[in-house]
């Protein structure tokens, strides 16, 4: 484990890292974790040790994140902070073992949404000069779409902390309004214990759809917290390999045969073997 690495000069501007024995070309998780976009850490309970202790078996490098908080940094610049803190990665991945090219965000709760973000507009990405990921990976958040948060009158008062008053910083702020078809393929994992969230999930992937940007829904009956805690459990694994893999691969079944990940997308999915398929372009892989 390497500790507090610097992206910038705010003592909030720090990640860790968790490298595998013998890395070498790994592909690399980086983790945004939540907290109302005003509390939590890149090493709170639940953030990394269930995480890393499945994912460095599999030869995965497991980057987690801290960035400003409120109030001193409003949502998008907590964006921003993300997007370098990827680019630092990147630059600094060889000397890991790990590839830099092959990179996904994964964030939970309000790090849910800044990874959305970010994915829905990657030019915040490449401007702070980070090559575009992947893939995101969206852990429960509710705040895929901000407008429709604010604009009910029903809502937790954090939203208002978080976002204002201005309809306008709603919208720039809101993943699902900052969809375009440059956008990046997305999994939104969603708790069906929680009204808002799959909701949320399933009008982001509709919308992203109709654009051509690949998005998949994964409806969870676990609370908020246990996909955060239970995400290393093989019972829940996300799709990067889980139930959809396939899609995420772009492979499919064929005549309800059991088709096989297919050489492009092997390395994504450890412990997969290889076998005959149907192909088509590669959703979400890693090579």
């Amino acid at each position: 484990m390497v500790r507090d690495l610097a992206y910038g000069d705010d003592p909030r501007q720090r990640f860790d890292v968790y490298v595998p024995a013998g890395a070498h070309d790994a592909p690399v998780i980086v983790f945004v974790h939540g907290g109302a976009w005003a509390i939590g850490d890149k090493d709170n309970p639940g953030v990394v040790s269930n995480k890393a202790a499945y994912w460095l078996p599999q030869g995965y490098v497991f980057v987690s994140i801290n960035y400003r908080m409120l109030p001193a940094a409003d949502p998008l610049v907590q964006a921003d902070d993300v997007a370098h803190a990827v680019a630092a990665v990147q630059k600094l991945a060889p000397q890991w073992g790990a590839d830099a090219s092959r990179v996904v965000l994964m964030g939970h709760s309000a790090g849910a949404h800044l990874v959305a973000l970010l994915g829905a507009d990657p030019a915040r990405l490449r401007k702070a000069g980070a090559q575009v990921p992947r893939g995101i990976v969206a852990l429960d958040s509710a705040a895929l779409n901000v407008v429709q948060i604010l604009q009910s009158p029903r809502h937790f008062g954090f939203y208002d902390r978080a976002f204002g008053k201005d309809p306008a910083y709603w919208a720039a702020a809101s993943p699902y309004h900052a969809l375009t078809a440059a956008s990046l393929p997305l999994q939104a994992v969603c708790s069906t214990q929680r009204a808002d969230s799959c909701p949320q999930a399933h009008a982001f992937a509709d919308k992203a759809r109709g654009l051509g940007v690949r998005v998949e829904v994964q409806p969870e009956d676990l609370s908020h917290a246990q996909i955060n805690r239970q995400l290393a459990h093989r019972r829940f694994i996300p799709t990067l390999w889980g139930v959809s893999w396939r899609r995420w691969c772009g492979v499919e079944r064929a005549g309800g045969s059991s088709a096989r990940v297919c050489g492009r997308c092997r390395s994504a999915m450890p412990g997969r073997g290889t076998d005959t398929v149907v192909r088509r372009r590669p959703a979400f892989s890693f090579r």
